[in-house]
């Protein structure tokens, strides 16, 4: 089932119509990536709330660096690697779902050790 600005949860009733409208996108992906719909719908609110006002403290802050010959991930404040991989691209399929499962912050960075960019803000 997928969700539309006019047909929703009823637990998105009470929410801003700008966190709704954002929380019902984020709910309809989560569910096409088969997450079960009450799991989706806490996620999404919590990510909308997020996104709309700006706010991602108390979350847990992953990264995606380069190490060596690999890929690692981990959480920003610890040193320990929850996946690493040979190549960026495979590790990044499985830190998003991780990130998202935990409902974290990501940010990516370049071979160099620059910043990419950060995603689930």
């Amino acid at each position: 089932m997928s969700w539309s600005k006019t047909d929703y949860p009823t637990s998105m009733n009470n929410l801003d119509p700008k966190v709704r409208e954002k929380a019902i996108e984020i709910a309809n992906a989560l569910l096409r990536k088969n997450y079960e719909e009450g799991r989706a719908i806490s996620i999404a609110t919590a990510q909308a709330h997020e996104y709309i006002e700006g706010k991602s403290e108390g979350r847990t802050h992953y990264e995606v660096k380069s190490r060596q010959n690999e890929w690692i991930f981990k959480k920003s404040s610890s040193d320990h690697i929850i996946l690493k991989e040979d190549t960026k691209k495979k590790l990044l399929e499985k830190a998003k779902n991780y990130t998202t499962e935990h409902n974290g912050v990501l940010s990516i960075f370049h071979a160099d050790g620059s910043h990419e960019k950060t995603l689930y803000e």
